[in-house]
């Protein structure tokens, strides 16, 4: 009966480890530009690699990006695709840059499990570069949503 017992646990144990549970990760051949880890980490700064590539966080109003309030338009730092304009950029509080809407098939979306609960996470759609998360909580007189990016995976570009 013991032994019984044994083999259901770790039948068990093991059928825990399911395909589901798996994150869903996507290949570089699945955007328009495609690059091999050891070109992202020449071609990029290291705190942009950190947050595009490995999926990072920057610190909390650590981006000079947080401030920008001249007219223009946010591109992926890594391969240049317009992301946000600044007129749908507000001031959440939070310490990222965040808008309001994005520049429609730029932005690729996916979930992120890592905190133990499901966050809608946004990508570049050229480069698959990680971007931050969107969330539910933005202007109520506009989209509604929050889209909250890294500032280290932008660059502005200003209005000419």
């Amino acid at each position: 009966m013991k032994k019984i017992l044994l083999v259901i646990t770790l039948g068990l144990f093991f059928s825990c480890n399911s395909s589901a549970q798996k994150k869903e990760t996507k290949t570089q051949n699945e955007f328009p530009v495609s690059k091999t880890d050891a070109e992202w980490k020449k071609e990029l700064s290291s705190e942009a690699y950190y947050v595009l590539r490995q999926e990072g966080t920057e610190r909390p109003f650590s981006s000079e990006l947080n401030n920008e309030k001249r007219k223009g338009t946010f591109h992926c730092v890594a391969c240049n695709t317009p992301l946000f304009k600044s007129e749908h950029k507000f001031d959440s509080g939070t310490g990222w840059p965040s808008f309001d809407r994005i520049i429609e098939g730029n932005v690729a979306f996916g979930s992120d499990n890592k905190l133990g609960y499901s966050r809608d996470e946004e990508h570049c759609a050229t480069c698959g570069g990680h971007l931050g998360h969107v969330f539910n909580d933005g202007p109520r007189n506009t989209t509604g949503k929050r889209h909250c990016i890294n500032g280290d995976a932008l660059v502005f570009v200003p209005a000419e």
